[in-house]
């Protein structure tokens, strides 16, 4: 091999090591979510490289409990599986009210748009949002079916990586008569 043949393969492998190490670091920093619902636990893994603030802010209201006992306010069969209304959409506190549900938030502050061009396919989590851009807070929805129109329009967080059997179950409706609730959520470490 030549001096020339010895120094490429070397920022090859410089190179290789750099990326192997991003995708290791990009990695670790995903959790795993617990989502339990009537049929079965639905396993998440967070994606922060892609919405750290968005993440950061689901993470809170998880530890929190703010998700548990929470309704699944609009599921439209094709689409997705919407909820995260901590304030009118949880059936465990008093400001329950389903035809309310959707229009409501957290006391946390709106999270500026994190868009990427992540593709919104089955089982992908996203956060749910008014016109306005930055205007996500506790709301999420779970696409049932490849939604790739979403595209860059709204923040990736998660993927199921298990248990979306358990998804495809949540009784469908705007909103359903008898809605489904998220049981518990709760973050599990790796």
């Amino acid at each position: 091999m030549n001096k020339l043949n010895l120094l490429q393969l070397f920022f090859i492998f410089i190179l290789s090591f750099f990326l192997l190490g991003r995708l290791s670091m990009a990695q670790e920093n995903r959790e795993i979510i617990h989502m339990t619902l009537k049929d079965g636990i639905v396993v998440i893994e967070t994606r922060p490289d892609l919405a750290p603030k968005h993440t950061s802010q689901i993470k809170q209201l998880i530890s929190e409990g703010h998700y548990d006992g929470v309704v699944f306010h609009r599921v439209i069969e094709g689409f997705m599986a919407q909820t995260g209304d901590v304030e009118f959409g949880n059936s465990n506190n008093k400001n329950y009210n389903i035809n309310r549900a959707g229009t409501g938030g957290s006391k946390l502050p709106d999270i500026p748009a994190e868009f990427s061009d992540e593709n919104h396919g089955r089982g992908v989590l996203s956060m749910a949002r008014a016109q306005d851009p930055n205007s996500a807070n506790s709301q999420f929805f779970i696409c049932f079916q490849d939604c790739s129109f979403l595209n860059g329009q709204y923040s990736v967080w998660g993927k199921v990586i298990e248990g979306m059997e358990f998804v495809d179950n949540i009784t469908r409706g705007e909103p359903p008569q008898n809605p489904d609730v998220i049981i518990k959520m709760e973050i599990i470490n790796k």
